[in-house]
């Protein structure tokens, strides 16, 4: 049974820390909640954009063909690039990940999220680097920048220098492989699509600059007013997402928001800013989110391929549409952008000018 906070509970019935599993969200945004109870924040217009248009299905790509003959390699990767181009978002299958790894990392995620609060931020004691943990979103000013979600962050390099070999880590080790070899070979589709083949990909994006996120959503009482995850786009090259079956997965296509339904056959591929930027804009970095679910919990596990902070950002041809720039830049651009504005601008901040 999921423990999430009630907003009807007595201060005597509520559940400790200690004994919860779930964050304390409405301990830490206490404010935010109170604009709730006195009705500061009931308008019904500002959260209109939470409802959905409609749902969909991504493109689904099945990367077979790419055994195949070669029309049959060519018309693959084609519905790859065009889906990069159009969607930003597609997804696939007999993707190379097999369904026991993918069953073994779900069942070794839930029970690491299950452990009490305060285990989950002992880092030391899970073997994680210092930080890894997350939950809630730490500068939120006001509920639609509240994320109401968990996260584990975990560099590659955590998974293979572990000297602790728990089940987790050995799962996580052989997810992290298969799918890290999938990012590579899609990033060197798209690249050679562009008309460009390069070991860019291979030489930038490290283990140690790679990570997997492993997220829970809980179940949220005052669900729609508050976002699993606030709309964005990805910092990255790109991010394969393998998700549940609960669904909450949104995305931005033809200026509305639209729902993902959820295929437990396929992982769900996207693509991020950097590949906006190097593709000098061909590819679509698509902002997206997660809602939240009034009596369901969701899980999901995310890879991202990302470069070292040194690496510089510059597109494949010119005239570019973006200026030059280090994933440090970017990053540390992002980061003021959240701390002061509360969102992300992301890649508008790095256009060429044209004055």
């Amino acid at each position: 049974m999921v423990r999430s906070t009630n907003f009807s509970q007595q201060p005597n019935q509520k559940i400790s820390v200690e004994e919860s599993h779930d964050p304390p969200f409405e301990e830490t945004y206490k404010k935010l909640f109170d604009d709730i109870r006195t009705g500061k924040a009931s308008s019904k217009v500002k959260y209109q954009n939470l409802f959905v248009v409609e749902e969909c299905e991504l493109p689904l790509i099945d990367l077979d063909q790419l055994k195949g003959s070669e029309f049959e390699r060519e018309e693959c990767k084609t519905k790859i690039a065009k889906a990069s181009q159009e969607w930003g978002f597609f997804q696939v299958v007999n993707h190379g990940i097999s369904q026991d790894i993918l069953w073994k990392m779900r069942k070794e995620q839930i029970k690491l999220f299950k452990k009490p609060f305060h285990e989950k931020m002992d880092d030391k004691k899970l073997n994680f680097s210092a930080g890894s943990y997350r939950w809630g979103t730490p500068s939120a000013t006001c509920l639609q920048q509240l994320s109401w979600s968990e996260a584990f962050h975990v560099p590659l390099t955590d998974i293979s220098d572990s000297s602790h070999f728990s089940s987790l880590s050995c799962t996580m080790k052989q997810f992290a492989t298969t799918v890290s070899e999938l990012a590579h070979k899609l990033a060197r589709i798209l690249s050679e699509r562009m008309g460009y083949k390069s070991k860019y990909f291979r030489e930038t994006c490290l283990p140690h600059t790679c990570y997997l996120r492993m997220n829970r959503y809980p179940a949220c009482p005052i669900s729609p007013q508050v976002f699993g995850l606030m709309p964005h786009t990805d910092s990255d090259f790109l991010t394969i997402l393998h998700q549940d079956e609960i669904g909450g997965l949104q995305l931005v296509r033809d200026g509305k928001w639209i729902s993902v339904k959820p295929n437990p056959e396929a992982l769900v591929i996207n693509i991020g800013d950097l590949f906006q930027a190097w593709s000098n804009g061909v590819y679509k970095s698509v902002e997206h989110r997660v809602v939240t679910n009034k009596s369901k919990e969701r899980f999901s596990t995310a890879f991202f391929l990302c470069p070292s902070y040194d690496t510089e950002i510059r597109s494949c041809f010119e005239p570019s549409v973006y200026r030059r720039f280090t994933f440090r830049e970017f990053r540390q651009q992002v980061q003021e952008d959240v701390k002061k504005f509360g969102y992300k601008v992301g890649l508008p901040r790095f256009l060429v000018s044209t004055h």
